[in-house]
């Protein structure tokens, strides 16, 4: 430990220089202040959370990592090798995860809240749970847990070292390389799963599934495919079958895998992945298709599309729960020749999977917090099929919150998106949603920075960021025929002057956006701790709306990250 802490030392002053604090001025829907870049420079790292968190940022390198695999498409498998490299210089063998009876899922859409389902009915059972998520919403402990909590920060501070130490240790001996962010992550939580001897651990797959981190597990219990849609075309293909390859790569040899109802195209692909490799590949019946005594099946998490979701959560823990103690002569055979895809039988469910299913809980999907006259409606959709469905539960819900209103309702959305997503598609998708004003900030929690390394992003200027609001809020414009909004540029040294208009807004920060749509009327936001920031009578006048209706719904999404932010500021739980 002392090796890595007097390396980790004498890197402080580095990165001090290198991440120097950054001053801009801006001047945002009339908000007038001197911004701070998230770009602070790490502390000097001890053996505190902070300084740990610090350090992991220092390996954030996931732009440049997503660069390096589209350069090796030709020859991927390099990064499931590097990925062996590093696991075994942190202490770790592939042959030790054998011994985590995992439970391995990918998708599209719908990966984590399959992974949340699965993960909360077996640990309904009694069994000792990890769950391995990405990305985190506040902090990154949660993308560890174990029993369905995020790790505590005295354990993941520990074992950050622990890790940490070891790959530091070992990088003059191999060329200086460390992995980056991700990669670290996944390291950490099998050695975290390992260490605190959980009886199952239930691993979401990153991006794609056969050249993922992840996917240097060997032997799973059993896999799992959520819904496929488009998405990271760059790295996955750009066709649904290219897609599909790349998802059906977490297939192994004679362990069981379930997939819901997808396209054709792709039914197609993970038939023939499946077949090459050997795996008894089953497609999930209907949720209403599973006999209940107690009717239909209430689940935790709202939303329409989690029906799918729950049926592949279902056959994954019944699937698991075989092979550990619960032997059923009756299940399907699991050679290849009697599956290729066919849709497996349904089954009752206990009484112990149908309370697991009720009492899921998976934050910033789907999720309604209500806060006196305030309601927020938080999901991080970013793709245009779950968005869609995003759409649709949040028409169907603000509806029901809308007939028992006291009087008016005001509808706001705050929007951002990041990464190669279409704005401009997932923005039209939300224009039936009639709302009064929509507002578009970045993924910056708070315009003055504060140590909240745990949402920092090195890898975005803050330039880029509010380019992006920006062109998200011209894109609005032409999707309301309000045609183009030639007034609104961007003075890179100085200030960002967005044109006035009635229905749009552009902010520098989470707390700002938040500030001003609900005027005062959320306690939570008023909190002395949370700093005003000024706001010119010519976006004050704007409000006039917000502060007469009885009630404010705001629909937060886009991003899981803008999510997030905003439940930095909502949920003092989580943060």
């Amino acid at each position: 430990m002392m090796v890595c802490m007097s390396s980790v030392w004498q890197r402080g002053s580095v990165f001090s220089a290198r991440l120097r604090k950054q001053d801009w001025a801006c001047s945002l829907a009339g908000l007038s202040y001197r911004y701070y870049s998230t770009k602070t420079a790490p502390q000097i790292p001890g053996m505190e959370y902070q300084d740990a968190i610090c350090t992991l940022n220092t390996l954030q390198t996931n732009a440049s990592a997503l660069e390096q695999v589209r350069r090796e498409r030709s020859h991927p498998q390099l990064q499931l090798q590097a990925m062996r490299g590093f696991l075994e210089r942190a202490g770790l063998t592939v042959e030790e995860l054998d011994h985590l009876n995992i439970i391995h899922v990918t998708g599209t859409k719908g990966k984590g809240s399959t992974c949340a389902f699965t993960e909360q009915i077996l640990r309904s059972y009694g069994f000792r749970t990890g769950f391995y998520s990405s990305p985190h919403l506040v902090q990154v402990r949660e993308r560890i847990r174990i029993n369905g909590q995020p790790i505590g920060k005295e354990l993941f501070t520990k074992y950050f070292w622990h890790v940490y130490g070891r790959l530091d240790g070992t990088k003059d001996a191999h060329g200086g390389t460390m992995p980056a962010y991700f990669r670290f992550l996944t390291i950490l939580a099998f050695h975290v799963f390992l260490q605190e001897k959980v009886d199952l651990a239930v691993i979401e797959v990153g991006i794609g599934g056969a050249y993922d981190c992840t996917n240097i597990i060997r032997r799973p219990w059993v896999c799992g495919i959520s819904s496929l849609g488009i998405d990271h075309t760059q790295i996955l293909g750009d066709t649904i079958e290219k897609i599909a390859w790349q998802k059906g790569g977490i297939f192994k040899p004679g362990v069981p895998a379930f997939t819901v109802k997808q396209p054709e195209d792709a039914m197609v692909m993970l038939r023939s992945r499946a077949e090459e490799t050997r795996c008894p590949l089953w497609a999930c019946p209907e949720l209403e298709d599973y006999q209940a005594d107690c009717g239909p099946l209430h689940l935790g998490l709202a939303g329409q599309h989690q029906r799918s979701n729950a049926s592949l959560a279902l056959q994954l823990s019944h699937t698991w729960l075989q092979k550990r103690c619960l032997p059923d002569k009756s299940f399907p055979s699991t050679s290849v020749e009697n599956t290729a895809g066919r849709q497996v039988a349904s089954f009752k469910p206990s009484p112990i999977m149908i309370k697991g299913l009720a009492d899921t809980e998976w934050p910033g999907r789907n999720q309604t917090l209500k806060h006196g006259a305030v309601t927020y409606f938080l999901d991080g959709a970013h793709t245009m099929r779950s968005m869609q469905a995003c759409v649709h539960w949040f028409r169907e819900t603000a509806a029901q919150h809308e007939r028992n209103s006291s009087g008016p309702v005001a509808r706001v959305l705050l929007f951002n998106a990041t990464g190669e997503r279409d704005s401009a598609v997932l923005l039209k998708l939300l224009v039936p949603c009639h709302f009064d004003f929509a507002v578009f900030c970045p993924n910056i929690t708070e315009a003055i920075a504060s140590c909240n390394a745990d949402q920092q992003n090195f890898n975005v200027s803050v330039e880029n960021m509010l380019t992006r609001c920006l062109d998200n809020e011209r894109s609005w414009h032409l999707h309301n025929g309000m045609g183009n909004t030639k007034g609104t540029q961007l003075l890179i040294e100085d200030s960002l002057v967005p044109e006035k208009k009635a229905d749009t807004l552009v902010f520098p920060c989470i707390l700002s956006a938040l500030q001003w749509i609900t005027q005062g009327r959320d306690s939570v936001l008023s909190d002395s701790a949370k700093r005003d920031l000024p706001v010119k009578p010519s976006a004050m006048a704007k409000a006039a709306l917000l502060r007469d209706a009885a009630e404010i719904h705001i629909l937060i999404t886009g991003s899981l990250h803008l999510v997030g932010g905003v439940l930095k500021h909502l949920d003092t739980a989580s943060s």
